[in-house]
Order: structure tokens, then sequence, then C-alpha cells
């Protein structure tokens, strides 16, 4: 901003004068009196309010979100930890990552050394223990957790014929078994071009997020070769591709963005965070989408973690941040305005969020069915490189339901390909 010629002590009175209402920082974007903190997200984390409500009462903070897909997104991460150049001031990271790089402490910021230590008791306790390195660093500060659901189209379960009160599909589906065998009933009827579910990675990942064990046992060996558990699944899903459930979509890609917009599927396995998706991907349905519990009970997909690596130009600021991001009150305030589920177990009990119901999704009890999910919440430990094991695991069932190999050799490869990630 350049001022007009004036007399000096006029030009005084009025420099004070703008400095005073912030006019000079908002000419000046990110220069002199502004601190632009970077934040490295994935998907919606449902900030944008908060953003501008942070930049509103701290007058010198500017927030700018950087947004890339999953599995990029931490591509990404791990690149600029390495290279110690390129990463964001915070950078979020999913619970199948937190482990991976909670193994590399020392390219972190130790929150536990920036008053961390005495915010511990907002979290779930597994919630906290995810993301603290062995030697006591504690690398982030807890979002959200998944838990899960299924979200469903109650416009086209009617079309074919099934239920669609929400305690009527929790008695068709207790088991996955009885999931897969409601799609039967459902795709004898079901309107054309229209699917049980959108992918078999989707569904199997829920089962996976039921298993006590996951991919990796807790001395960070893989163990999906032995897995009873998933492979169990494995076969129930392919068995469900086979008999034409799918719709073949793979989550968290422009074809299945799509597919909710044109309504390709009924159903879709619903972590918390999925409500978003769905709100984002296809705002015309509102209305039409319900939820309803999860066969087999409890589980969990999904979660994440803020967190603030060394390199970053502005760590105190951006540890403030994050501290504030994830405190209760903000954690409150997501789950009500785009469905994340909170880490923070004094809001499971907290009336505004139990008594919680989402107008998009048929007024449905979120609130009361998302915090008993928590409660039953079984944490399941996670290995070194889940997230890369997760997306392999995808990448195979994709491969079943295109023809490309059977459920036996795609299982085969897969144990082959996730071999590599140990080497």
């Amino acid at each position: 901003m350049r001022l007009p010629r004036t007399p000096r002590r006029l030009a005084g009175i009025l420099l004070a004068g703008l400095l005073g209402t912030g006019l000079i920082t908002a000419c000046g974007g990110s220069g002199s009196g502004t601190t632009k903190i970077t934040i490295g997200l994935f998907g919606n984390f449902g900030y944008q309010q908060l953003f501008e409500e942070y930049q509103r009462t701290h007058p010198g903070i500017e927030i700018q979100a950087r947004t890339a897909s999953y599995s990029d997104h931490h591509k990404n991460l791990a690149s600029h930890l390495a290279t110690g150049n390129g990463a964001a001031d915070i950078e979020a990271v999913d619970t199948g990552y937190i482990a991976q790089f909670k193994a590399i402490p020392d390219r972190f910021t130790d929150l536990n050394a920036q008053g961390g230590d005495q915010l511990k008791s907002r979290w779930l306790d597994w919630k906290w223990q995810a993301s603290l390195a062995r030697d006591g660093r504690q690398i982030g500060y807890g979002t959200d957790v998944g838990g899960l659901a299924i979200c469903y189209r109650r416009d086209l379960l009617q079309a074919a014929g099934l239920p669609t009160d929400r305690e009527q599909l929790r008695a068709l589906w207790p088991t996955w078994e009885a999931f897969m065998a409601a799609g039967r009933q459902f795709q004898a009827h079901a309107p054309a071009g229209v699917k049980w579910f959108d992918g078999g990675p989707t569904v199997l990942n829920a089962i996976v997020g039921q298993a006590p064990t996951g991919y990796y046992d807790r001395s960070d060996q893989l163990v999906l070769a032995n897995n009873a558990d998933i492979k169990r699944g494995w076969d129930l899903v392919a068995q469900g591709v086979h008999d034409g459930l799918s719709a073949g979509l793979l989550y968290s890609t422009p074809q299945w963005n799509t597919g909710f917009k044109q309504g390709q599927f009924a159903t879709v396995t619903c972590p918390a965070w999925m409500m978003a998706k769905i709100k984002d991907q296809a705002p015309d349905t509102a209305g039409k989408w319900d939820v309803a519990a999860v066969p087999g009970g409890g589980g969990n997909w999904g979660g994440s973690y803020l967190t603030v690596p060394k390199q970053g130009k502005h760590i105190s600021q951006a540890v403030e941040l994050a501290a504030w991001l994830t405190a209760p009150e903000q954690q409150a305030k997501v789950f009500t305005t785009n469905g994340l589920l909170p880490s923070t177990p004094k809001l499971y009990d907290d009336p505004s969020i139990t008594g919680y119901r989402n107008p998009f999704f048929d007024d449905a009890p979120v609130g009361k069915l998302f915090t008993d999910a928590a409660r039953q919440l079984q944490p399941q430990y996670q290995g070194p490189k889940a997230g890369d094991v997760q997306t392999e695991i995808g990448n195979a069932m994709l491969r079943v339901e295109q023809g490309k190999q059977s459920p036996d050799q795609s299982w085969a490869q897969l144990l082959t390909d996730v071999g590599k990630l140990s080497g």
C-alpha cells in the first residue's frame, strides 16, 4: 500500500491508524505483520469455517490449506521428510500411516515438549498412544476417529422392496454374510444400473477394521498371509463381487465420486467421515440417504492426526493452531457440520453431540449411533506401512472386480506385493 504525500506528523498518525485497523496487513497479504501457516490435508477435514474463525481471533495469522489425494499426500510427506524440504507447517497423517511416521520422531516437533503432555486427557487413551513414539515423543494431536456404520439410499432400497427403517436393517444384516444375502435380495429387483455396494475394497476395509489383528502384529511383523479373519473377509467380498453386488468402484477415485452423483450403488460402508464425502459429492441427494448400524458391530476405519514437522518455518504458531483445531470445542463443531467423529471422550456424553441428527441423512440420529460405535471400538494396532498395505489390498480386489485375475490369483499377488513393502 502506498501512502500519499503528507506532512510527516500527519503521515505518522495515518500509519498508526492503518495498522490499528489491519488494512496494511490486508493489503500486504502474507507480507510484513502476517504469519502464513500452511497445513497439508487430504479429503475434507471440515476445517474451513474453523480457519476463518481462527483468523478472525488471530489477526496476525493467515492459514493456507493444501489438499491432495490420500495416497499422494502421504507419499509427498514421506518425500518432504526425507529431503528436509517442502513440508507444510502442519501435516495431517492418517491412522494407517501414523506408525510409519512416529518411527522417525526426530523429523517432527515433540508436542510433549510444547505443552502436549498437559493436554493428553483430551483424547481417548489409545488415540494418544497411537501417535506416541517409543522414546516418549508425541508427534501428533488426534483429530477424529472413524467408527463404522452403513450409509444407504432409502429410495433405492424401497424400489427393490427392501426395508428402509434403520432398525429393521440392523436386524436384516447382523453379520457380513447376512449383508451379502440382503444384497442378493436387492439385486434381484434393483433399479436398472444400480448395485448393492460401491466396491469390494470399501466393504473389505470395514471387515478388516473389525478384526482383532490387522495387517501387523504388535512386534511390527506383517501377518496378512496368516490372518484368517482377513482371508475370510476377502473370500466373502470376492463372492459378493462374483454375485454381481458390486459397482466395481475404488474409493477416493473420480469414478467413485461420480458413482455417488449418479446413484450407482445403494449402500456404502460408512465411517463417520464418509458422511462429509457423500454430502460433498452428491449434494442433490439430501434426504435420500440414511444411516444404519454396521454388520458385525464395532470396528474402525480411519481417523487422523495433526503433526508439526521440524522443517516448518513457524513451529510455535503451528503447534498452537494444531492444539486449537483438535480441542474438544472444535471437534464438536466439526462433527455437527461435517460428521467427523470426535476423538475426545468427554463429548460422548454431551447432549449436543449425542442428540445430534443429520438433516442430510433424513435426520438420522448419527450423534448417538456413532458415539455408541466409539464406545464399542476396540483399537486395532497399526503397523509401520498399514496405509500402503491397505492400498495394495484395495488394488488387489479391484483386479478381481475387473476380471483381470481370479480371487486366488489376486490374493497370491497381493501377498507378493505386500512382502516387498517390508524390504
